[in-house]
């Protein structure tokens, strides 16, 4: 496979080097860090509603948890910004990794069911709890299916590459 020369371009670049080697607690381990966090905030509050809207705590009211979408809204701004800077410092690792493209797929579907859950279920105050649920079902099934492969697809993209950097295989 031929890696474009712009992967290096980007991996010669001062931010991608110091993210890549700096001893500051602030690099690459600190990034990745937040990128947890915003992943954690953005599928958690995710699958809360998911499960929720399949049956999961069925006591508790559906119409509240809207107050959770502007929580996974900025989880996924974290995770945008996280990720570019993770890309930044391993452009080669991750363009040259078929199971990113799976990983980013899986993301774009996750976060469309969001706002597909969101504008079919509690976008109209005047839905009753049965039609939240009813009209929600179908999404949250594939929302939380969608969510699990991303993780799952992000875990792997420390095993599947081939290239870490321009010129390095594995």
């Amino acid at each position: 496979m031929a890696v474009p020369e712009i992967f290096r371009t980007i991996e010669q670049s001062s931010i991608s080097k110091w993210i890549r080697l700096t001893d500051s607690p602030f690099g690459f381990y600190f990034i990745l860090l937040f990128h947890t966090f915003g992943l954690a905030t953005l599928v958690g509050a995710n699958a809360i509603i998911d499960l929720r809207i399949l049956g999961v705590a069925s006591t508790h009211p559906l119409k509240p948890m809207k107050q959770l979408f502007p929580y996974m809204w900025g989880g996924l701004g974290i995770n945008i910004v996280t990720g570019i800077l993770l890309l930044t410092a391993y452009p080669t690792k991750a363009f040259t990794n078929w199971d990113f493209y799976l990983k980013m797929l899986f993301v774009t579907l996750g976060v469309v069911a969001m706002y597909g859950l969101y504008s079919r279920s509690f976008q109209d105050s005047t839905l009753s709890e049965a039609e939240m649920v009813a009209r929600g079902r179908t999404i949250a099934k594939f929302s939380l299916f969608f969510w699990i492969a991303a993780i799952a697809a992000g875990r792997l993209l420390s095993e599947t590459y081939v290239y870490i950097t321009y010129g390095r295989l594995r």
